[in-house]
Order: structure tokens, then C-alpha cells, then sequence
């Protein structure tokens, strides 16, 4: 019995699941997850004293890699002056003034403890601005666990018998409407039903939680044009994307000024952070300037303010996107000849669709277009993940525990890295049955 195995087996007598995030479980693919126990730079090291090349990245957050030395002195700075004061500190401070000073649709914002709390309180805000209780989502987008935002939501969900959870009240499913991603008919639709319904318009503009779903422009500016018309507000969720396609994220990539966005992950150095912010008139609803309640504890944490201002330093002369955007066409190039694999990729972002004998009939060279909603998704894919991940782990290379999760390039990872990505997919799939 390996250590992991142990451990697992303790921890399942003391947690559901034995874990404290459902993917971490390895439902998907089978087996017991492997324990870490720390990590530096493209590596994680497990309980056993094993290394692995680690393309999940803590689900993105760690663009610069683990135990980067300018985020781990700041980190070490802030802990020596105090770990949480829950008072007013001029470390969120500088942080907000940095993200709304290089970010012209962010006039102002709030920092809480997580994406799924910044989904939440946006939310809120665009529910007493408009006075409206609706809520469209799109189908795949993944926005927190938040029960309005639990229905067909993504990768945690995947493989559950129902797209959504148990336990939520039917008023929260009664006033969220969902769309299929990339179909501007039956948006226009859905205005047409509920337009004077509708609060806000709330979608990932990179979908990352479902696989990797790059959406049109046109499909982006459309839904902004007719939340306009119909006086819905637009939220972005930029919780992966943001700080991770490019500095300012996805929006301006898709030519669209989101009225709120949420952002997480990259903003706090690798510890437990989320913000929304937007424009000022929206934002100045929140308490204690306007009626919008929302408070906690350990928002704005120093530690984790301190450890994403060095983030965010070392990301803004554009030097690392470059590098990042290297690395990833690299690995699209060297992945392009296997048969039957698609691989969608934004920058630093990839997804490995396994689409069997049907994939090399849909490959980008061929003419054919990127995956942009699970409805393309081909059959079997999720089967045939799994059929590569084991080997994969054996191999050394840690990607995430879930077919419809993506991967991560960080900046600590070299071409040599990649090729041993690439290398090993390649021996891996050439196994595969035909």
C-alpha cells in the first residue's frame, strides 16, 4: 500500500469523500488521488517522494509557477507583520489601486475569499441595480456553487446523474434561465421571452470548466448588444481567464466592457482570494455605502494581498504572456499529428479532447471549427481520458483528475517540459485501441 493509499483511507472516516473539493477524489478517472506534499516551480512532489511534471497548476492559479521567490518574500514579509488583522491595511489598497489603475472597466472593487463568493456578490449587486430577479447563464459555464449558478455548470458536475445538485430550493432553479453556449438564435430568443426579466447576463467568455470553449467574438458582442437593449447588465466571469490570457484578461479580447466581472485564482498568489468589481455607480450599491449587504471576515487577507500584488508585478510587462503563448503553441505543434486527439488551447490554457477515430476528421488544419459548446462534444471522450490518465500519472506528467478539466502552462515551464508533455501524450494515445 503506497502512503497516498493510507492517508486516503484516513481520510475518508473524516471527510466526504475524503477530500474538500469534489475532483480532488479522482471519481473521474478512478483510483485514489495521490497526495502532495509541496511543489516548486513545474514539479509537485507526493508523500511518496515522487516528482511529477504538474500541468493542473492548483487549477490555474499558479501562472508563475510553485514557490515562485518574489511571491514567497512577499508572503514571508506579510506573515511577519501578521497573518490577519481584520481591520482597514493599506495591502488591499495597493493591490485595488494596481488592478483598477491598469483596468479601465474596473472602477471599483471588493475583495472576498473566492470566486463562488465574488459570483455570489455580484449577483446580488446586479439584482438590486436593475431590480430585477433573473439571471441568465449559459450551459457548461461553471460560476461557484452557489445554488442560483448549479445548473448545467461544468466539470464538478460532469458526471453526476443530474445536471445540477441536490438540495437547491426551487426558487433559486426557477430564476436562473440557461443558454447553449455559441448560438446567437437562441439568445435572441430567450430576450425576446424574458428580456424585461432579466437582471444580468452572467458567462465565462472563456469557458473553462467544461472543457475549453473558446467563444466567438460575434457570439460575446451580440449577448452585451441585447442585455443593453433590454437593460440587463453583463458579467464576466474572469476567474480563470482573468490575469491568465493576458493581463486585462479576456474582454478586451472579445471587444466587449463587461458592467461587472469577477475575478479569483491568479489575483491572490496561490491563496484563497475572489473579487468583483466594475463600474463605480454599480459598485458603490454595496454596503457600507448602499444597500448591498455582503461582509467577511478574512476578506483581503495581507497574505494573500501581498502574494498577488508580486503576482501581478512580475505579469505586467507582458514578458511572461509571451512566453506562455510560446510555450502553448509549442505544445499544439507537437500534438498536432496525434490521431484522434483535438486540442483546444487559449495562451496558456489547454483542454485534450480524445475524440477516437472520429477526431481526425475534426482537426483545425482540416478547416473544421473549434469545439464551442458540450453539445460538440464527441462521444466518448470522457472514456478515453481515462484510459490515458493513469499511464500518464505513471509516466510523471499530473494533469487534472477529470476529462472535461483543463490544463495550465506556467511560466516555470521550459520547451523541454512541454516535449515531455507531448512525448509522453503521444506514446500514451499510440497505445490507446484503434
Amino acid at each position: 500500500m503506497t502512503r497516498s493509499e493510507e492517508l486516503y483511507a484516513r481520510a475518508l472516516k473524516v471527510a466526504p469523500g475524503g477530500v474538500h473539493s469534489p475532483v480532488r477524489a479522482f471519481r473521474s478517472v478512478g483510483g485514489t488521488p495521490v497526495f502532495m506534499t509541496g511543489g516548486q516551480g513545474a514539479r509537485l512532489r507526493d508523500v511518496d517522494g515522487r516528482e511529477y511534471l504538474d500541468f493542473c497548476m492548483a487549477f490555474g492559479p499558479m501562472i508563475l509557477g510553485h514557490g515562485n521567490p518574489a511571491v514567497r518574500e512577499s508572503v514571508i514579509e506579510a506573515l511577519g507583520r501578521g497573518w490577519s488583522l481584520g481591520t482597514a491595511e493599506p495591502y488591499s489598497l495597493e493591490l485595488a489601486e494596481y488592478i483598477t489603475s491598469r483596468i479601465p472597466w474596473v472602477e471599483n472593487l471588493r475583495f472576498v475569499n473566492s470566486g463562488t463568493e465574488a459570483v455570489m456578490s455580484a449577483l446580488r449587486v446586479a439584482r438590486a441595480a436593475t431590480g430585477r430577479s433573473k439571471i441568465l447563464k449559459f450551459e457548461g459555464c461553471y460560476h461557484g456553487h452557489a445554488d442560483a449558478m448549479l445548473l448545467r455548470a461544468g466539470s464538478g458536475l460532469a458526471d453526476a446523474p443530474l445536471p445540477d445538485s441536490a438540495g437547491l430550493g426551487a426558487l433559486a432553479a426557477s430564476e436562473t434561465i440557461v443558454a447553449p453556449l455559441d448560438d446567437e438564435a437562441a439568445l435572441e430568443a430567450v430576450f425576446d421571452h424574458h428580456g424585461k426579466q432579466i437582471a444580468c447576463v452572467i458567462i465565462e467568455p472563456l469557458p473553462a470548466n467544461y472543457g475549453l470553449l473558446p467563444q466567438r467574438s460575434e457570439f460575446l458582442r451580440r449577448l452585451a448588444q441585447l442585455a443593453q437593449q433590454h437593460g440587463a447588465l453583463v458579467i464576466f466571469d474572469e476567474v480563470i481567464s482573468g490575469f491568465r490570457v493576458g493581463f486585462q484578461g479576456y474582454a478586451p479580447l472579445a471587444g466587449v466592457t463587461p458592467d461587472l466581472v469577477t475575478y479569483g485564482k491568479i489575483i491572490g498568489g496561490g491563496f484563497p482570494v475572489g473579487a468583483y468589481g466594475g463600474r463605480r455607480d454599480l459598485m458603490q450599491l454595496v454596503a457600507p455605502v448602499g444597500p448591498v449587504y455582503q461582509a467577511g471576515t478574512l476578506s483581503a487577507n495581507p497574505v494573500a494581498m501581498c502574494a498577488g500584488l508580486a503576482m501581478l508585478r512580475a505579469l505586467s510587462d507582458g514578458s511572461v504572456y509571451a512566453q506562455l503563448e510560446a510555450r502553448g503553441a509549442q505544445l499544439e505543434h507537437e500534438l498536432e499529428s496525434v490521431p484522434g486527439l483535438i486540442v483546444q488551447r487559449k495562451g496558456s490554457v489547454f483542454w485534450l479532447c480524445l475524440a477516437g477515430a472520429a477526431g481526425a476528421a475534426r482537426r483545425r488544419g482540416a478547416g473544421n471549427p473549434l469545439l464551442r459548446s458540450p453539445a460538440q462534444y464527441p462521444e466518448g471522450c470522457a472514456q478515453r481520458y481515462v484510459a490515458i490518465y493513469h499511464p500518464l500519472l505513471a509516466r510523471g506528467i499530473y494533469l487534472a483528475p477529470s476529462a472535461f478539466e483543463v490544463g495550465f502552462i506556467c511560466a516555470a515551464h521550459s520547451s523541454a517540459d512541454i516535449t515531455g508533455l507531448a512525448t509522453a501524450i503521444r506514446a500514451v494515445c499510440g497505445a490507446l485501441p484503434a
